[in-house]
């Protein structure tokens, strides 16, 4: 053990610290709580858990509320509106206090039963102990084939290797934590973020149990939009390409000017087809508008991280120490 854990230790702080990011879970927050108790009260660690309000509609403050004053442990961090899953995860991160701290969704497809692995891998030495799924049971064959499709796009356009199928359910050590709350961008694709930071990595697989309760809150859409802030977070390719697709129509235009002239000069002067020129224009203005839209994901991007608003606005914290509170304020971007 470290100085530092045993100067934490010392003091009495979690050596765990479970955070579990929450938006209209009333229905299944208990059922975590229950299994997360059996799991963590096992390992005979200190432990704490720590749960952020993302802004739900339904009751599940109240229930965490109430949560809270069964066992103090149960930390509740209530946003002052809905963030998004990956700023409500960070602010979770942000108020964590062990030395090893796992992020686990509140639906239960990630399995508590997991983290005495994560546990002994982390003993072991490694500082980042990945939970990778082996199946994913309870998805449809369209969620899981335009999965696998992102993350090889991913790995192609990336120079950091982000393991497949691996969400945020894993265990990251106090040193690792704190490299990756220096990051101070708006915009947080914690999929990539996790892995950018480094470290002794180990991996754990397990097989995804379909949902415990409720249903999910990722369609189709939310899921394209994550897929476009990961590829434009961690990779300018994007930007790029379009340098070699206008070199590319460049060169097919000059090829073709000169199929012209060669025509005109053994054949005379023809009329070219008024189809033929429609399809060349539109096919260029195309090229165009795809160009100007990618260029304006990346400077709708630099727009949000150049007005340098907080990542998240608390509206009421429960159980948290004054110590951690203040630190949560220091960090960039809060």
């Amino acid at each position: 053990m470290s100085e530092m854990a045993a100067e934490r230790n010392a003091k009495g702080s979690p050596q765990l610290s479970v955070v579990v990011p929450m938006y209209n879970e009333a229905t299944g927050v208990l059922a975590l709580y229950e299994r997360l108790h059996a799991v963590l009260e096992a390992t005979g660690e200190r432990w704490e858990m720590i749960c952020v309000n993302d802004g739900s509609r339904d009751e599940t403050l109240e229930v965490l509320t109430a949560l809270h004053q069964r066992d103090t442990r149960v930390r509740v961090i209530d946003l002052a509106r809905n963030f998004g899953k990956e700023v409500a995860l960070s602010a979770g991160l942000d108020h964590a206090s062990g030395d090893a701290v796992i992020p686990i969704d509140a639906d239960l497809q990630d399995p508590p039963e997991l983290i005495p692995e994560l546990l002994r891998c982390w003993r072991e030495g490694a500082e980042v102990v990945n939970a990778t799924r082996r199946s994913r049971d309870g998805e449809s064959w369209f969620k899981k084939t335009t999965a696998n499709v992102f993350y090889h796009i991913l790995e192609k356009m990336t120079r950091i290797p982000i393991p497949r199928n691996t969400g945020d359910f894993r265990l990251i050590s106090r040193p690792a934590l704190q490299a990756l709350q220096r990051m101070p961008e708006r915009s947080r694709f914690m999929k990539g973020m996790f892995p950018w930071v480094g470290f002794r990595q180990a991996t754990v697989l397990f097989d995804r149990e379909p949902r415990h309760s409720g249903t999910t809150k990722w369609n189709y859409w939310r899921l394209w939009n994550l897929a476009l802030e990961g590829i434009t977070s961690f990779s300018s390719v994007p930007l790029r390409v379009w340098s070699y697709l206008g070199l590319g129509v460049a060169f097919f235009a000059f090829l073709y000017m000169m199929f012209l002239m060669v025509r005109t000069l053994i054949f005379g002067i023809d009329v070219p087809g008024y189809a033929s020129l429609m399809v060349v224009v539109l096919f260029i203005g195309g090229i165009q508008l795809i160009g100007l839209g990618v260029l304006g994901e990346y400077l709708a991007r630099i727009f949000e991280e150049v007005k340098a608003r907080p990542l998240y606005v608390v509206r009421e914290r429960l159980g948290f120490s004054q110590e951690a509170m203040d630190y949560a304020k220091t960090l960039p971007g809060r």
